[in-house]
């Protein structure tokens, strides 16, 4: 199989320059041989020089500023190697490494990546060109780091491409190690079709920005501003940041990009710009930074002489960032809220470094280095010291002889271990430790060509390593289920001290206190407001205005019959209007009021009071009439059975107006306008047969007194009338029947009432008792010039008047009338029409059983109707012979038959008018007058 050899170059140097690797040796910043190596990427410095001269040469640069967190990290990895050598783990297999400084930078990266892609035991560190990998055997088995996203997605897209091997039709694989990162957290690395070989023991990006936007959310943010770097983890992290936030419905009012490297011109004016919008927008006071330690203090640096008071949320870059939280003057900017890497027992560790000054420095250059910063910054303070040590170059450094002595200081150590971190890295080397461990099980691990890199990323996928108290795994997307610490920096005894203050549950996606102290501190955040809008309170809803942003709002008032019950509320909820209403600024319903005509209402017991005097009067009358069953005035009242149907009736109409009092029921319904209408037909029936009866009795019209004769019927007539009543209303209550019904026409009550179920029906039977109200009152107007003292039928007459007036008035008031007084109408409607027929038609008779005895005895009345005979005799002959003195034409001939004997015993005679019929009248004596009038008086 074809092959090419690249070969890596030294990158000679000239001797001008210091420290540049003569060979490929020089490159490596710490290195212990083993059978199995483990190579390290770590950004040890945090820039890389660049060139003066003119053309720029491929030549790798020194670097300047010693990041004190980093090069712990590296001591991390190689602590945990030691202790796994010296301990049963790998039976006999010992561990070493390679760890390279990137020095922030993607270049030097690359080439050191490189280096971990060449051919094991090769002697000119050889990258092979082949086609098939599966079985080739690289520098290194593994690789952790690098510190920084941006770093780790150029390094793992080299490395990835030794798991693609079967592609034969691709010609430009290479090889690859398994990248295991205890640092880089961008979201996008836990894509497995770009980064097939990479894992992380902390979470990513995703879960850090859902951590950051619950925390947001729960403190009652919305209005926030963002600052990131301009590289690949910046962009990535803001996205996915962005995503979240727009979720939660969280509005970043702005978003500042730094350039991602300090020796960019543009930077400062960056940084100026950024601190120029934190000071104008006065309503942002949350601030979430997505940067690099060295950003992060440029821009305090300058926030602290703007004087910035904000709350700074931090990523897992600084959160735990000592050199940061001890800058002079930091309490000035405000509270630091983080979230770093899950801590875990380090004690180990810090053993380490109290014993680290016994260590040989020969195979570290990074550890050389620190003992030459002791020498050059022994004399300063401690952030003096830290800063001098950030501040100095790998140039500067030469100029050093490493004569002055120098002070170890283990304290300066253990005061800027960033735990999370170094948790992170010694669990990446576990990790991997445990992976080969299975591997090693039936081969020989001694030999390294035992088992290649891909085989390592398998057994990798299913490790399970024991963190603590609980066992850690990688998921599908080579993160490891780790949670997060959340970070407050607090001011204790003078000093900025990093404390936990929870843990968010990346799984559950919860904070986790220890106790009620932190909890406090944790509430305390909602204290400080950063809202676009001031929040709306229950009753109002959030009106967007004329910004882009959803969180700038007008709270408006919720409209009538709508209701908010939380703040901040996007809408309104509308009440059930059948059952519920809302006032205007409403945070409820209220459930509406049932009304009815209740027992207790005042107007209520006024009718139910005249119904019961009604009642009274019925029986006093029925009493009285008892009592007197023989006098003149109670038989030619129609007799005591009459009188007891009408009594009988008008009880029955008073009776039924507590059907219309307290809540409708079905029952109720169906009984109340049933019942009056039959009993208000029966009664009106009766009186009906008492004006034909009276009519019948003092008629001298033979042809009326034949008519009303064939009228006269009054059983068949009261069954007939009344019958066809109860017909209209079997055939109401059958087809549509009354029903309750709840009226739902007032907002904010409910009134229960009795639906008629037809209207037509409804009207028909009030038609029909009109109907015979309406015969019987013309039957009643003819007789209304009887006797004075039983004139009967005058007073019928004035009750059907009171009737119609009452009823004609009640149409258009029930009409236009609603509410709980509705049934009242027509209670009214009943008792007055009710109360007229009866006064109208026994109390003058009760008047006169009670007041006028003298006038109600037999020869009284016997009186009074031959009188009243008498007059109308005489009345009809006078009008007829007026008739004939008016008009000779018009004279009357007396027949001869009038002048016998027989006729005028008869009393017949004959009158006949020109040009009219000839009429039969009757000649009164007054022995006849006498028996007339005892016709009549039995036939009242």
């Amino acid at each position: 199989m074809a092959f090419v050899i690249f070969l890596i170059p030294c990158f000679m140097v000239g001797s001008d320059v210091a420290l540049s690797c003569q060979n490929a040796d020089d490159f490596v910043g710490a290195s212990s041989p083993g059978d199995i190596v483990i190579g390290g990427l770590f950004s040890v410095h945090s820039e890389m020089l660049h060139p003066e001269e003119d053309p720029i040469k491929p030549v790798i640069q020194n670097c300047a500023g010693f990041e004190i967190q980093v090069f712990l990290q590296t001591l991390a990895m190689i602590h945990a190697i030691e202790t796994i050598n010296n301990s049963t783990l790998l039976s006999g297999v010992t561990l070493g490494y390679e760890i390279y400084d990137t020095c922030a930078e993607v270049t030097k990266a690359m080439a050191s990546a490189l280096r971990f892609l060449s051919k094991f035991n090769s002697s000119e560190d050889a990258v092979e060109f082949k086609c098939n990998y599966s079985d080739y055997i690289p520098r290194v088995k593994a690789v952790i780091g690098a510190s920084y996203s941006e770093v780790s997605m150029a390094v793992s897209r080299l490395l990835a491409l030794q798991l693609i091997p079967q592609e034969v039709i691709l010609t430009s694989n290479a090889t690859t190690g398994t990248v295991v990162s205890p640092a880089s957290s961008a979201e996008i690395l836990s894509d497995k079709i770009r980064f097939p070989s990479f894992f992380r023991t902390i979470p990513s990006d995703f879960h850090q920005t859902r951590a950051m936007t619950r925390l947001i959310c729960e403190s009652g943010w919305n209005w926030i501003g963002v600052i990131a770097t301009d590289d690949d983890n910046g962009r990535f992290a803001l996205e996915s940041f962005g995503v979240q936030a727009m979720a939660n419905n969280v509005c970043i009012a702005f978003k500042e990009m730094l350039p991602a490297y300090l020796s960019d011109s543009t930077f400062h004016t960056k940084v100026d710009q950024a601190i120029e919008n934190i000071v104008k927008e006065k309503r942002v006071n949350v601030i979430v930074v997505f940067m690099r330690q060295f950003h992060v203090l440029k821009l305090f640096k300058k926030a602290i002489e703007r004087n910035v008071n904000k709350i700074w949320i931090a990523s897992d870059n600084w959160s735990a960032a000592v050199k940061i939280s001890t800058m002079p003057n930091i309490r000035q900017l405000g509270t630091v809220v983080g979230f770093g890497f899950k801590n875990g027992d380090i004690s180990s560790f810090q053993e380490f470094l109290r014993n680290l000054h016994k260590k040989p420095t020969e195979n570290n250059k990074f550890l050389r280095e620190y003992i030459m910063l002791l020498s050059v910054c022994a004399h300063l303070e401690y952030h003096d010291f830290q800063r001098c040590i950030a501040n100095q170059s790998q140039d500067n450094l030469l100029e050093n002889d490493g004569s002055k002595p120098h002070i170890w200081r283990d304290d300066f150590l253990n005061a800027n271990v960033e735990p999370g971190f170094i948790h992170s890295t010694m669990l990446a080397v576990y990790a991997i430790a445990h992976a080969i461990k299975g591997l090693c099980k039936d081969r020989d691990c001694k030999d390294p060509s035992a088992f290649t890199p891909w085989e390592l990323l398998e057994e990798l996928k299913r490790v399970v390593v024991i963190d603590g108290d609980k066992e850690v795994k990688f998921d599908s997307h080579g993160d490891m289920s780790t949670s997060y610490d959340v970070l407050l920096w607090k001011e204790i005894d003078g000093h900025m001290e990093i404390t936990t203050m929870a843990e968010y549950d990346a799984e559950k996606g919860g904070f986790i206190f220890e106790d009620e102290e932190k909890k406090k501190d944790f509430l305390a955040l909602k204290k400080v407001q950063s809202t676009c809008s001031q929040p709306c309170s229950p009753g109002q809803v959030k009106k967007v205005t004329e910004s882009p942003h959803t969180c700038c709002y007008e709270c408006i008032y919720c409209p009538e019959n709508h209701y908010s019950n939380q703040t901040d509320m996007d809408y309104c909820y509308r009440c059930n209007n059948k059952t519920y209403w809302a006032p205007i600024n409403s945070s409820t319903c209220y459930r509406k009021t049932i009304y009815f005509l209740a027992w207790t209402d005042w107007f209520a017991i006024f009718l139910l009071l005249l119904s019961a005097f009604g009642v009274v009067l019925v029986l006093s009358i029925c009493v009285i009439f008892t009592k007197n069953l023989d006098t003149p005035v109670v038989k030619a009242s129609g007799g005591l059975t009459v009188c007891y149907i009408i009594l009988f009736s008008h009880f029955l109409i008073f009776l039924s107006t507590v059907f219309f009092i307290d809540i409708p029921t079905e029952f109720k319904c169906k009984t109340r306008q049933t019942l009056f209408g039959i009993s208000f037909t029966l009664c009106i029936s009766c009186i009906l047969i008492k004006s034909l009866k009276i009519l019948l009795a003092f008629s001298f019209d033979p042809k009326l007194q034949n008519f009303l004769k064939c009228m006269y019927k009054p059983i068949p007539t009261v069954v007939t009338c009344t019958g066809i009543q109860v017909i209209i209303c079997t055939f109401w209550l059958i087809f549509r029947t009354p029903f309750v019904n709840q009226n739902f026409s007032i907002p904010r009550a409910i009134i229960l009432e009795c639906n008629e179920g037809s209207i037509v029906a409804f009207g028909i039977m009030l038609g029909y008792i009109a109907a015979l109200a309406f015969i019987c009152f013309i039957f009643a107007f003819k007789g209304r010039k009887l006797p004075e003292n039983y004139n009967e039928a005058k007073f019928i007459t004035f009750g059907m008047l009171i009737y119609f007036i009452a009823w004609i008035v009640f149409i258009p008031v029930y009409a236009t009338t609603f509410g709980k007084y509705l049934p009242a109408v027509e209670i009214i409607v009943v008792l007055i029409s009710n109360y007229g027929i009866l006064c109208c038609t026994f109390l003058p008779k009760c008047y006169i059983i009670i007041y006028k005895q003298e006038t109600n005895t037999k020869s009284a009345f016997l009186k009074m109707v031959y009188t009243y005979s008498s007059k109308s005799a005489g009345s009809v002959a006078v009008s007829q012979a007026s008739l004939d003195s008016k008009s000779s034409s018009f004279r009357a001939v007396v027949t001869d038959s009038c002048k016998t004997e027989n006729d005028s015993v008869n009393g017949n005679c004959h009158f006949q008018v020109p040009g009219q019929s000839l009429i039969k009248g009757k000649v009164l004596p007054q022995n006849a007058a006498r028996t007339m009038v005892r016709k009549r008086v039995s036939s009242i």
